[in-house]
């Protein structure tokens, strides 16, 4: 009898343990939800908690890739899948007509290829194979360039996923490479220290793909991949297009967790209000959850549809005039003409390059600079060599770069740069007298755009009665130089050899 009622006792002891211990679990779990669900779904919660994470700041160097199907027909741009269909000047209301009759891409295509009933752009991605792809030379080669963090284009216009998508058929897992392009690049450069992050350019996928019976764009059992919109130009989005990409963007985020979330224009239209916040929150939760900050970028490209410090704003082949307190980024590819690879590609020179990532830093920038790799998933040569040239100067001049601050002035020289979106066309050289300038402690860096005629160099930004120098190096080279300083600025004379072939710094000790 008394065991009986020891081993009542004992039971009924275990059975409240288990049932405070559930409590306490689940008291637990509520807490870690509420206190992952620091953000709301507006912009009143999101101004509030949202703060510019400060190590993308530090990082100041990222690569973007631009990689997919279309770099199978390799003409034309990134957007061969959408200009192909342009058999007549027949643009959707965003994008005025900007010429009469068949695009190039479109000649080219019927030439090639043939009817584009027959032969669309679904029937390039069997040929998209990338069978040499290898993410750890990708990856190895990024950090020779010095770059600190890497954004592959998870989702292009097109509406291949580059990743192992559950909403969609058409991704890289299940046709064409058979490959989780970006899973092992996300693995390999964490792997090595990299920061990673992703590019989604999916809601334009709704007006992508020019719609006519003669083309496989109509055909129905296509339309997971030419989205669901019909033949009229102008027909507005559809509540289960952007459900679709809502949920899609969820799935890249969830699975893959990364640190830089980058969309492209028209998520900025009035048509995508109400998930910008939504996105926003979800991310940024997202981020708690993971215990890191995570960065959210956008163009602010049609209207200002994300709120001055909400997220990272980020300019498309162009500058700002001057230093912005909030950290920024441009975006530019090494390409002039294309950001994907085609067989006219050309390239920038190193030297412009370098010269684009000090002016972006100096005035609180980062520079995120696309490669646009071949089909069968190896880099261009001309690519790989301009990457080495910017990873050999900053070898040398990195401690001017990385973790450094913006000074008082940008700069001072010359040569005036084009700003806003899509003005890099009309840059002109820079000249020795154009310098630059960042700062780190009690050091502040005169970056020279090029070598000074004479050998010489007088910085006038820099006055004994405003900031006395006690001491002038220039990094990569031994050699003590000669200077003097007074309220014209600090004179310097050049070491008698150049430590490299790009922008020269000068290392002033405040």
């Amino acid at each position: 009898m008394l065991l009986r009622k020891q081993t009542y006792i004992l039971l009924t002891l275990s059975f409240l343990m288990l049932a405070c211990g559930s409590k306490n679990d689940k008291k637990v779990a509520e807490n870690k939800s509420e206190n992952t669900q620091i953000f709301e779904p507006n912009w009143e919660s999101i101004k509030k908690h949202y703060k510019d994470p400060e190590w993308f700041n530090q990082q100041k160097f990222g690569i973007f890739i631009h990689w997919g199907a279309y770099t199978v027909p390799a003409y034309g741009s990134e957007w061969y899948p959408r200009n192909m269909y342009m058999d007549s000047a027949q643009f959707t209301a965003e994008l005025k007509p900007q010429r009469t009759g068949p695009s190039n891409e479109n000649k080219h295509h019927v030439k090639n290829w043939g009817n584009l009933k027959d032969f669309g752009y679904k029937d390039f991605i069997p040929m998209f194979k990338g069978e040499k792809f290898n993410a750890a030379e990708w990856i190895d080669l990024f950090k020779k360039a010095g770059a600190k963090y890497v954004v592959p284009v998870a989702d292009h216009h097109d509406g291949f996923a580059m990743y192992n998508s559950n909403t969609t058929r058409w991704n890289s897992v299940n046709m064409g490479p058979k490959k989780d392009i970006l899973g092992e690049l996300m693995k390999e450069g964490r792997a090595k220290g990299m920061i990673m992050g992703a590019s989604s350019h999916y809601a334009f996928n709704w007006s992508f793909y020019n719609k006519k019976d003669h083309f496989d764009t109509t055909d129905p059992q296509y339309a997971d991949l030419y989205s669901a919109k019909g033949k009229n130009l102008n027909e507005p989005v559809s509540e289960e297009f952007k459900e679709l990409w809502w949920k899609r963007t969820v799935d890249l985020i969830d699975n893959y967790q990364p640190d830089i979330l980058w969309f492209d224009f028209m998520l900025d239209t009035p048509e995508w209000r109400e998930y910008r916040p939504k996105l926003a929150a979800y991310y940024y939760n997202k981020g708690i959850e993971w215990g890191k900050e995570v960065v959210l970028q956008d163009k602010n490209f049609y209207e200002q549809a994300f709120p001055e410090g909400t997220v990272i704003y980020d300019l498309e082949r162009g500058k700002l005039p001057g230093i912005r307190k909030l950290p920024w980024q441009t975006d530019t590819s090494i390409g002039k003409n294309s950001w994907s690879h085609v067989t006219n590609w050309k390239s920038k020179t190193a030297n412009s390059l370098i010269d684009d990532l000090i002016d972006i830093v100096s005035k609180n920038g980062n520079l995120l600079l696309n490669v646009g790799p071949k089909a069968d998933g190896t880099m261009p040569e001309d690519q790989k060599e301009i990457l080495l040239q910017i990873g050999s100067w900053l070898d040398i001049n990195g401690e001017a770069i990385y973790d450094t601050k913006y000074w008082k002035t940008f700069g001072e020289g010359p040569t005036e740069v084009g700003t806003g979106h899509h003005s890099e066309g009309g840059n002109k050289e820079f000249t020795g007298q154009d310098i630059r300038f960042t700062q780190k402690g009690n050091k502040v860096y005169a970056i020279m755009m090029a070598w000074p005629e004479n050998n010489s160099v007088v910085v006038k930004s820099v006055k004994s009665s405003e900031d006395k120098v006690s001491n002038v190096r220039m990094l990569g080279s031994d050699e003590t130089l000669k200077w003097s300083q007074d309220d014209n600025g600090l004179t310097v004379e050049m070491p008698t050899q150049k430590p490299g072939d790009f922008a020269f710094v000068l290392e002033l000790t405040l």
